[in-house]
C-alpha cells in the first residue's frame, strides 16, 4: 500500500471546519493538498471575470495557510479527468478525497473520474460540507422530496441539532498532512485571465450585528443589512456550520436563508431538468417577448425605473446586487417586459460575484413563477411601489442613478398598468386558464 492520498479542494477553500479534508487526514494516509483550475469551466469565462481573481487570491491565502503546517497545496490547470488519474498514477495514491457538489456538471464530471479511478484502484471519496443537510436527508414522510420551502425548512429545522452544526477539527490531524516542496501559484496570465480587480471582494468575518439586526434592515438597500457573505459561501472560503450557528443563536430570518440555500441544491440534485427548463413544466408554453432592445436596456440599467436601474448598475459596477433588489429586477424583466427568465438567469450567472446555479436558477424560476414554490404568477412586483417602501428617501437610487430627476434620465420602457395586463392574459393563455 503506498499510504498516500490527496485532497482535492473544490468550492471549499479553506483548512479549518473541512469535512473533507477532516476525513482525509483522519484516514491516517499522508495527504497532499490539490486545487484545479478547471479548464471546462474556465474556457467559459469572460477573461476579466473577477471570480477567477478570487479564487486565485483566495488559493494563495490557502497556500500561506498549507506552508505554515510544513505543507502545501498544489495547483493545477486543466480538465480534472485527465489531471487527477495521472497524478495517481505517478504518485501512487491510495485515495482521493472531495467534497461533494450537486450541480449537473459536477455529478457527471465526478462520476466519470469515480470510474477512472476505479480502474487504477485508487478509491473517490465524497464529504458533505458546504450544506447541513444534502440530497435525501430532508424528505417528506412518504419518502419524495419537498418542493415547498415551507414545511421543507421545519422538518430542516426539527432535524437541526448540534451534531449538524458542530465543526470538524481538522488541524487536529494536521501532522498527516505530506511535507511539500513550495511551488509557485500558477499567474492568471497563464490561464489567459487578466489579474486586475475591479471590484471590492467583501470581508471574511461573519458580523454579528448586522446578523442580529437582518429582520429589520435585510430589505433596505440604502444600508448595510445583509451579510455580504454569499460569496465566501460560494466557494467555502467560510463553513456554513459556523454561520448556521451564528443564525440558530442571532437570527431565525437569517437561519431562514441559509435554509433556501439547503432547499436549492436539494432541488437542484433532485430535479436537474430546472437547469435548463421550466421546474413546473406546463410554464415552458409561455410565449415570450424577443425584444432585444428591451433587454439591453434591462442589461444597462436604462428601464427609466429607477429602482431597477439602480440595482442593475450595482451589478454591473461591482458584481454584487441586493436581495431585494434582485427579486424586483428579477420580476420586472419576467413579468414587466416579458423575457424568458433563463436571458437574465444567464445574465447573472455572468455578472453575480457570488452566483451559485442552484440558487440563481431557483431565484429567477420564483420571479417567473416557473419554479418550486414560485410566487403565483398573477404576483406582479410594481417597481414604483417597491422603491416607495424600500427606498423612500431615494438614497440607494441615488447612488447607483445619479441622473435620475434630471432630463438625461429615461422615461419607463413599458407601462406598469399594461405590463401587467399583458403577463396576466399571456400566462393565462399558456397555462389554459379562463
Amino acid at each position: 500500500m503506498s499510504n498516500k492520498a490527496l485532497f482535492w479542494h473544490r468550492r471549499d477553500l479553506r483548512i479549518e471546519d473541512n469535512a473533507g479534508l477532516y476525513k482525509a487526514l483522519k484516514s491516517g494516509l499522508k495527504v497532499q493538498a490539490i486545487f484545479i483550475f478547471d479548464q471546462n469551466i474556465l474556457e467559459k469565462l469572460p477573461k476579466n471575470d473577477q471570480r477567477v481573481l478570487f479564487i486565485h487570491q483566495e488559493i494563495k491565502r490557502l497556500k500561506e495557510e498549507y506552508q505554515q503546517l510544513g505543507s502545501d497545496i498544489k495547483v493545477f490547470y486543466g480538465k480534472p479527468l485527465e489531471i487527477l488519474p495521472r497524478i495517481v498514477k505517478e504518485h501512487g495514491i491510495e485515495k482521493v478525497f472531495t467534497n461533494r457538489d450537486y450541480e449537473p456538471y459536477a455529478l457527471e464530471r465526478d462520476a466519470s473520474i469515480f470510474e477512472s479511478l476505479k480502474s487504477l484502484n485508487c478509491e473517490f471519496i465524497g464529504a458533505k460540507d458546504h450544506v447541513i443537510f444534502e440530497k435525501n436527508e430532508v424528505l417528506k414522510d412518504d419518502g419524495l422530496p419537498y418542493t415547498i420551502f415551507t414545511p421543507y425548512s421545519r422538518k430542516w429545522k426539527a432535524k437541526l441539532n448540534d451534531f449538524y452544526l458542530s465543526s470538524y477539527p481538522t488541524l487536529k490531524y494536521s501532522e498527516n498532512l505530506k511535507e511539500s516542496a513550495l511551488q509557485e501559484l500558477i499567474p492568471l496570465q497563464e490561464m489567459g485571465f487578466e489579474s486586475v480587480q475591479l471590484f471590492p471582494f467583501p470581508e471574511r468575518l461573519p458580523d454579528e450585528k448586522i446578523i442580529t439586526n437582518y429582520s429589520q434592515q435585510r430589505d433596505i438597500p440604502a444600508v448595510r443589512g445583509t451579510s455580504k457573505l454569499s460569496v465566501h459561501l460560494r466557494f467555502g472560503t467560510i463553513s456554513i456550520r459556523q454561520l448556521a450557528q451564528q443564525a440558530v443563536n442571532l437570527n431565525e430570518s437569517y437561519l431562514n436563508e441559509l435554509i433556501w440555500r439547503d432547499f436549492y441544491q436539494m432541488i437542484i440534485f433532485q430535479f436537474p431538468h430546472s437547469v435548463k427548463n421550466s421546474f413546473k413544466k406546463q410554464y415552458d408554453k409561455i410565449v415570450w417577448e424577443k425584444d432585444e432592445t428591451n433587454f439591453k436596456a434591462w442589461c444597462d440599467g436604462k428601464t427609466g425605473y429607477p429602482l431597477v436601474d439602480a440595482g442593475m448598475r450595482e451589478l454591473n459596477q461591482t458584481g454584487f446586487m441586493h436581495n431585494r433588489v434582485r427579486m424586483v429586477v428579477a420580476s420586472f424583466l419576467t413579468k414587466h417586459l416579458l423575457i424568458d427568465w433563463r436571458l437574465g438567469e444567464t445574465y447573472f450567472a455572468e455578472k453575480l460575484m457570488d452566483f451559485d446555479l442552484a440558487s440563481n436558477i431557483g431565484g429567477w424560476q420564483w420571479a417567473a413563477s416557473s419554479g418550486c414554490d414560485a410566487a403565483p404568477y398573477f404576483r406582479v412586483f410594481n417597481p414604483s411601489l417597491q422603491q416607495e417602501k424600500f427606498d423612500k428617501q431615494l438614497t440607494y437610487i441615488k447612488k447607483w442613478v445619479p441622473e435620475f430627476g434630471t432630463n438625461s434620465y429615461p422615461t419607463p420602457i413599458v407601462e406598469h398598468k399594461f405590463a401587467r395586463e399583458r403577463i396576466l392574459d399571456r400566462f393565462k393563455q399558456a397555462l389554459n386558464e379562463n
